[in-house]
């Protein structure tokens, strides 16, 4: 602030400078305005990448899920189903030997041999 001394005594003068320092302050409020509109664009900008991001993260996740997930949790429902069946083919073909005579021969060891290195 110019202290009074330094003021000019003519009132035109007084009145000049009085309507150049309103100027300058509407001036450096509407730079602010800018700024914070600027700053508020950026937040906006920021929120929705943010967003953009988690949702992508998300989809990602699902996706991992959807090829990882569901097909080892199928396969390993599969293999068991497969060992089932081979066991019972086993069990089946055990029955069918014994019932020839044949139950001490190796074809019937081998055979239960071979369902064991499907077993974890």
């Amino acid at each position: 602030m110019t202290p009074p001394e330094n003021l000019p005594a003519d009132i035109a003068a007084l009145q000049a400078g009085l309507v150049a320092e309103r100027a300058k302050r509407i001036e450096e409020a509407a730079r602010a305005a800018r700024i914070e509109a600027e700053l508020a664009v950026a937040k906006a900008k920021a929120s929705d990448d943010e967003a953009l991001i988690a949702y992508q993260r998300l989809q990602i996740a699902k996706l991992t899920r959807q090829l990882y997930g569901q097909r080892s949790e199928r396969s390993v429902r599969l293999l068991e189903q497969i060992e089932l069946a081979f066991e019972e083919l086993e069990s089946s073909a055990r029955k069918a030997h014994r019932g020839s005579g044949q139950g001490g021969s190796d074809r019937g060891r081998t055979g239960g041999g071979q369902g064991q290195g499907l077993r974890r």
